[in-house]
């Protein structure tokens, strides 16, 4: 009697260019959604921007409590981080908030004033803390100009490469302690006022 032969079944797997270029796809799914220059990791860092700036807010109300409401100011300064080293050491010893966690910027000493040094913020001189309504601390702008709604602030067209956070915006924190995430194109205006200077920070 002879026995009906069954189909011979053979198992597939995977070729070497198959695999290759299935890990090439996730590759490229992986950056897109978690490298440096992805929406989602810019906002990470725009929220951990926005702590930095809640910290540098803090040593600028105790400062301004010394000197009858002032920020710190210093005469013909030419970049932010002269009149925003005021703060250290007596203020603040802790200087990695100066350095906006979106830039390429380089960490700071602790403890030791930065004013020749390279931070990665923008401070509007001059404002005082009654100025509740006004931009103090901004992310690096593309101007020291005054900006009127819908401007460019961060992005000079909106577009890649921007300042701290690429094309995705920055974070505006006003004299009150208040501070908002916004795109690259402001949707407010940000005036400049009479004793008021806008410094951004070193090249």
């Amino acid at each position: 009697m002879i026995t009906p032969q069954r189909p011979r079944t053979t198992a597939r797997g995977f070729s070497l260019l198959e695999l290759l270029l299935t890990l090439a796809i996730i590759l490229v799914l992986f950056v897109m959604l978690y490298g440096s220059s992805s929406r989602s990791a810019q906002s990470r860092q725009m929220a951990a921007c926005q702590k930095n700036l809640q910290t540098i807010y803090v040593a600028l109300e105790i400062y301004a409590g010394d000197f009858n409401g002032h920020f710190p100011a210093r005469p013909g300064a030419r970049s932010s981080e002269e009149p925003l080293s005021l703060l250290v050491p007596k203020y603040t010893s802790v200087t990695e908030p100066f350095i906006c966690p979106g830039s390429v910027d380089q960490p700071l000493p602790e403890a030791e004033a930065f004013d020749q040094r390279k931070i990665s913020y923008a401070y509007y001189m001059g404002r005082q803390a009654t100025n509740i309504a006004e931009a103090l601390v901004t992310d690096r702008q593309i101007s020291t100009e005054a900006k009127t709604r819908g401007a460019p602030l961060f992005s000079p067209n909106g577009q890649g490469p921007g300042n701290n956070h690429n094309k995705y915006g920055g974070n505006v924190m006003f004299s009150d302690g208040r501070i908002e995430m916004v795109k690259p194109h402001v949707p407010f205006a940000i005036p400049v006022t009479p004793g008021v200077v806008l410094l951004n920070p070193k090249p």
